[in-house]
């Protein structure tokens, strides 16, 4: 009951600590007693950081810290570096912390001065091994010296070195270790501790452990008996049965939580249990209940404003932390012209926001045009068949049927057909599966094969782990380069050439390898008119365009080498991108 208490009063009792302290600023200003104004500074940052603000705790030590330095004061500055290092640390600043846990050290005893060096190590060491034993020492001093904060947040501490280490059981452990210890002397600390431990199950998929360990805090004194604890405990038990997918119970705590809220006068608790209750009613589809919910809400809503204190405590807290501001500037200011002075700050902050949100706009509206004509380039890219290879596909049907080769003529119509069906049908996707892609390149080396039938042989290898039917791939992304293998290698050879096509899997990355036996591309230029150089030009820009449109807008990492063989005739190109699946 004790500990539930001082839990349920905690924001009251920080308000007033807070009042009490700025009356005593006020008279340390008065009396420039600079020694009186870093206490008063302390005193406040201590009863922001209790109540879990440590933004501004970390405002308030180090003010306190900066008079303290001008002092010369080295005990408390050792007190205030150590607990601004900890505000630090609890907004993941951790570069800061270190700093600041190395100044404790520097002015303090050799028994402080051990645990803050500990911290500093734990900090900067890369090592979990490092950490572990910085840990131990500072769990070691602590015992001896019974100080169960510092204990209790060192168990923590341990934990989170386990969990790096995978040692599962060893985290659970120390966390318990670390729930123990601040349950007897810092319930806020219990609290944290134990969310932590709740969200260590849910990252591991362990819904019912997180459930049970839920359970347990809320069977807790300093939870039962303080509402608005109990209402967030219940909240962020039903977000845990969200995600494990049981709506039912998640809705029936919810209606729970927003009865107590109700209940007890807590109105910012009351709305967030309303918005979560609503966003499941509309994944249900349920709008009857989402608008009853509203209904009820709203017409609660000024009683329960009116039985509402923590509204009140934050009033008096900002109206505190204003008299505590015009503290620090200069007193003669009257106060008409520092509400002049705050109307135009809110004003130019409006502004400010406005102009900053018209910014995003702008610039996201921009970042969607640009990757909406990045994919219009890539569809006309795709959609863009070589007409040399279209124009020599009709000149070899003309050739077959002036020969009277009407049977070769319609085989071949046939296949060209069969082709160009496939590459339109695939033309409005950026990736098509992995048959019909091999389907279409095995087509077009027919017809190359039907043109050359004395030039070369193919032939295309599948590596069997891949799966033909669920893997996508850049549709006609290969063809250019058998296109080139082809027109600009093999057929120039005197006797028949080779052409081997390879798909293999490397470490979630799909290998695309095309090998050719053919004249290579040093000898390839030489015989090239200066036309078909121009010709060539364009489509290698066509494809290489098309690969880099690709990995702007999927990320892909598509690389594509080519080069002629070391040791004998021929060229090598391989391409390697990241599987895709359905």
């Amino acid at each position: 009951m004790i500990f539930g208490s001082n839990l349920y009063s905690q924001t009251t009792n920080a308000v007033q600590e807070i009042q009490t302290q700025s009356k005593k600023l006020k008279k340390a200003v008065d009396r420039k007693d600079e020694s009186a104004q870093a206490d008063s500074y302390y005193n406040i940052a201590e009863s922001f950081f209790n109540d879990g603000n440590f933004s501004k705790s970390e405002e308030y030590y180090i003010k306190s810290k900066n008079i303290y330095e001008r002092l010369g004061d080295k005990p408390n500055i050792e007190k205030v570096s150590r607990k601004l290092a900890q505000s630090q640390e609890k907004q993941k600043k951790i570069n800061i912390a270190i700093s600041n846990y190395s100044r404790a050290a520097e002015v303090s005893d050799s028994r402080k001065k051990e645990i803050n060096f500990n911290d500093v190590a734990r900090l900067s060491a890369n090592s979990a091994e490092a950490k572990e034993e910085a840990i131990q020492n500072n769990i070691q001093i602590n015992e001896k010296e019974k100080d169960k904060g510092d204990l209790a947040a060192s168990y923590s501490q341990m934990a989170d070195v386990n969990i790096e280490q995978k040692n599962i059981p060893k985290a659970e452990e120390n966390l318990n270790n670390a729930y123990k210890v601040s349950r007897q002397a810092a319930p806020q600390q219990a609290l944290e501790i134990s969310q932590k431990l709740t969200d260590f199950y849910v990252e591991n998929k362990k819904f019912d452990k997180a459930i049970e360990a839920k359970k347990e805090v809320l069977k807790e004194a300093f939870v039962k008996d303080n509402s608005q604890e109990k209402v967030n405990q219940i909240q962020e038990l039903a977000d845990i049965y969200i995600k494990k997918n049981d709506t039912e119970e998640a809705i029936n705590l919810l209606k729970k939580s927003y009865g107590i809220a109700l209940e007890k006068g807590h109105t910012l608790e009351a709305q967030k249990s309303v918005k979560k209750l609503d966003s499941l009613y509309n994944v249900s589809e349920n709008t009857e209940a989402s608008v009853q919910l509203y209904r009820d809400f709203l017409g609660k809503l000024p009683n329960l404003v009116s039985k509402d204190r923590s509204l009140i405590d934050n009033k008096i807290l900002e109206d505190t932390e204003q008299r505590i501001a015009q503290l620090e500037k200069e007193r003669e200011l009257k106060d008409e012209l520092i509400r002049k002075k705050n109307v135009f700050n809110y004003s130019l902050i409006g502004v400010l926001l406005v102009l900053t949100g018209l910014i995003i706009f702008i610039f996201r509206t921009l970042k969607k045009v640009q990757i909406k004509n990045k994919k219009i380039a890539l569809q006309s890219l795709r959609r863009e068949m070589n007409p040399h290879f279209i124009f020599n596909s009709l000149n070899s049907v003309n050739h077959f049927i002036a020969t009277n080769n009407e049977l070769e003529a319609n085989q071949y119509l046939t296949k060209f057909s069969k082709l160009m069906r496939g590459v339109m049908e695939n033309s409005t996707e950026d990736f098509i599966p992995f048959q019909q892609e091999l389907d279409l390149l095995q087509n077009y080396l027919a017809l190359e094969k039907t043109r050359f039938a004395d030039k070369f042989d193919f032939e295309i290898e599948v590596d069997e782990s891949l799966n033909t039917q669920s893997l996508k791939v850049p549709g006609m992304l290969v063809q250019p380069f058998l296109e080139n293998a082809v027109w600009h290698g093999l057929r120039y050879r005197e006797n028949k050439g080779f052409l081997k096509l390879s798909f293999t899997k490397e470490n979630e990355h799909l290998k695309i390898t095309i090998e050719d036996n053919g004249i290579g591309i040093e000898e390839s230029k030489k015989q090239k008119t200066q036309h078909q150089k121009n010709r060539e030009g364009r489509g290698m820009k066509n494809t290489l365009e098309r690969i880099a449109l690709l990995n702007d807008l999927y990320g892909k990492n598509i690389q594509c080498k080519i080069t002629d063989k070391n040791h004998e005739q021929g060229v090598f190109v391989e391409i390697t991108y990241k599987l895709i699946d359905k």
